[in-house]
């Protein structure tokens, strides 16, 4: 087990200095291309690293997809940001961190083999989004101008999804009790 561990850091340490050296040769081939546009890949590549140490460690290493799937969604945040140059969006983007986090666990009970991690990370996911979403529209409606109607569309959305859900429409309604009428919930 202690091999397989140093095994994992050296392809880790390695794929870190290959990708450092990669960069700093392109900067000196290529001088008059705006790197600053590429540095959230950094990072994106930093998360991507807990990717490769999960395979590396099988399924006992799982628990990497987590770190893999925060510090790989806030590079795509910053990437976003760094395209549009809309910064403020930090003002609301952190709620993705949260479902970054239910992606992490989602794919850590895909790859462990866990029906209940995987439940889980999708509950934690749609928390997430919904935060994303309700934060969003009120940075965006009070103080932004991104997104002018997207926001309160997506607000319609949502309260329509969580109108339909709570009714039963969806299918993620609240079921009646059954046996207080003496009806078998099968019937």
């Amino acid at each position: 087990m202690e091999k397989n561990r140093s095994n994992v850091g050296a392809l880790i340490g390695g794929t870190l200095l290959i990708a450092f050296g990669l960069l700093a040769l392109a900067g000196q081939l290529f001088r008059g291309f705006n790197w600053g546009f590429l540095w959230p890949f950094i990072v994106i590549g930093f998360g991507a690293l807990f990717f490769v140490a999960m395979f590396a460690n099988g399924k006992g290493g799982a628990a990497f997809a987590i770190p893999g799937s925060i510090i790989s969604g806030v590079g795509l945040v910053l990437l976003f940001q760094n395209i549009t140059r809309h910064w403020e969006s930090m003002s609301y983007f952190w709620a993705l961190i949260i479902m970054f986090v239910g992606v992490g666990i989602y794919i850590m009970g895909w790859y462990g083999g866990d029906e209940g991690q995987k439940k889980s990370g999708w509950g934690v996911m749609r928390v997430g989004l919904i935060l994303f979403i309700i934060f969003g529209a009120f940075f965006e409606m009070i103080f932004g101008s991104f997104g002018g109607m997207i926001f309160p569309i997506l607000l319609i959305l949502l309260g329509g999804y969580l109108i339909l859900t709570r009714s039963g429409l969806l299918g993620g309604g609240k079921k009646e009790e059954a046996k207080d009428e003496g009806i078998s919930p099968a019937s």
